[in-house]
């Protein structure tokens, strides 16, 4: 019989969600896109969606993690700024460590 751990991990600051993975993905995207709006679509969900989280992730942050720029005839954008793309790393290095302290622990209780 083959088992599996299933977790999720997001990182709070003052009982706000500051880092989960569906924030990150949003993160990533920005980075990958150069716009919340473009970032959105490529994640199915709405702009005003995406603007909540982006914006709660600021809001809860040490510093701001991007730089908007306002729309107009030449279009908006987004951009991570560094300390945003280091909180993108640190989470996946916890996240994957995470995994990999949990697959440890699973084999224990596969001996049982």
């Amino acid at each position: 019989m083959g088992y599996k751990i299933k977790s999720r991990i997001w990182i709070e600051s003052d009982n706000n969600v500051l880092l989960g993975e569906g924030r990150v993905h949003l993160l990533k995207a920005i980075h990958k896109t150069g716009s919340l709006s473009k970032a959105a679509k490529s994640l199915n969900i709405s702009y005003k969606k995406a603007w909540q989280l982006l914006d709660s992730v600021n809001k809860s942050a040490k510093k701001p993690v991007t730089i908007n720029s306002i729309g107009g005839k030449g279009g908006g954008g987004a951009e991570l700024t560094e300390y945003g793309i280091s909180l993108i790393e640190a989470f996946d290095e916890i996240n994957k460590n995470c995994w990999a302290f949990l697959d440890k622990q699973l084999e224990k209780f596969e001996r049982i």
